[in-house]
């Protein structure tokens, strides 16, 4: 196995322009006219004009309309946040261990802008939990992984795969950890996701689902970012690129697909109006089809070609760039130009 390399502060003898995504040559110095992929700069562009805090985000309305939800409603808003806490915490150190070892300066630099989003998402936990519940509550939240079987369990398979990866940095296990980073990002929060922006379609909540909706924008996009970097690094080590890890990615895929519908089924079940249990764990099954294929694999589940959420596109899908879906409010510091022109409104 080939142990990947810590990149070098500075290289004197290299090019700017790196000569790999690992264990690759490259002066450290960023250049963006001078960089080896040339998705990387819009990819930097886009994630600048994501740019968003929680402080935007007025929470009047929702700390007025918390202690109404049903103890049900109530119970799992608090453990999907106490989920996500943990999640966003884990990844934020996860992207800075990847930039460690990423010899590319452009690839390097979006992983420290992925790593700052990820910050603001675990800020935004705080910022809601701090407007509806005591400090001790909070505390309790920030604590739910520690105590929750089926939580712990389903967060133990994504860490334990990181684990892998900061023990043993080979070029194997950093394909597997991007395998896991696409499960959390883009399959573990869904479920919850769904909740919200079931709140948020019955009028309730609609400022903590509007956050959501900014993180999931996000997600979506460090997804797309992982996807490239792993399919640039098969690129430049076709030899990984084997039957054994075709295997492994397919059926991880299919195991972190059960293990979010076990979730979901835990702190959904049949008990939240506007949540259809059937067809939430059929939404998890197309959307693990979904992450698997992006990277390349053998969907893991037959047929689930289609979104059986039809509703959550309107929260989930509407084009994040311009206006604020729930409070229709500027959202964005773009401009429309002949890249997000009105073909995009």
């Amino acid at each position: 196995m080939t142990i990947i390399e810590k990149r070098l502060l500075m290289d004197p003898t290299a090019p700017n322009c790196s000569t790999g995504i690992i264990n690759g040559q490259s002066s450290n110095v960023l250049n963006w006219d001078d960089v080896r992929f040339s998705w990387a700069y819009p990819k930097y562009k886009r994630m600048l004009s994501n740019f968003w805090t929680p402080f935007e985000i007025n929470m009047s309305q929702d700390i007025k309309q918390f202690p109404m939800l049903t103890e049900k409603e109530q119970d799992t808003f608090l453990k999907v946040i106490g989920l996500l806490a943990l999640l966003d915490s884990i990844q934020t150190d996860f992207a800075g261990k990847v930039a460690d070892y990423i010899t590319d300066s452009s690839l390097n630099a979006l992983m420290i802008i992925l790593a700052q989003q990820e910050v603001i998402h675990n800020h935004s936990y705080s910022y809601v939990l701090s407007s509806i519940v005591p400090k001790k509550i909070q505390d309790e939240v920030f604590d739910y992984w520690r105590n929750e079987p089926i939580l712990r369990k389903r967060n133990d398979f994504v860490t334990n795969g990181y684990i892998d990866f900061a023990n043993k940095p080979t070029i194997e296990n950093f394909l597997k950890a991007i395998i896991y980073d696409v499960i959390l990002e883009g399959l573990f929060f869904y479920s919850g996701f769904a909740f919200f922006y079931n709140l948020a379609r019955n009028q309730k909540m609609i400022a903590t689902s509007t956050m959501i909706n900014y993180i999931n924008r996000d997600e979506q996009i460090h997804v797309g970012l992982f996807e490239k970097i792993f399919k640039e690094t098969l690129k430049e080590h076709p030899e990984y690129w084997t039957d054994e890890l075709k295997v492994f990615g397919q059926e991880t895929f299919r195991t972190a697909a059960q293990l979010e519908i076990e979730w979901g089924q835990e702190i959904i079940g049949n008990e939240i109006a506007g949540i259809v249990m059937q067809e939430l764990d059929a939404y998890v099954k197309f959307m693990a089809n979904k992450r698997a294929e992006q990277l390349g694999f053998q969907a893991p589940f037959e047929g689930y070609r289609t979104n059986p959420l039809r509703w959550i596109i309107a929260y989930q899908e509407v084009d994040l760039g311009k206006t604020d879906f729930f409070e229709q409010k500027s959202r964005q510091y773009t401009k429309t130009s002949d890249i997000n022109g009105f073909d995009d409104l």
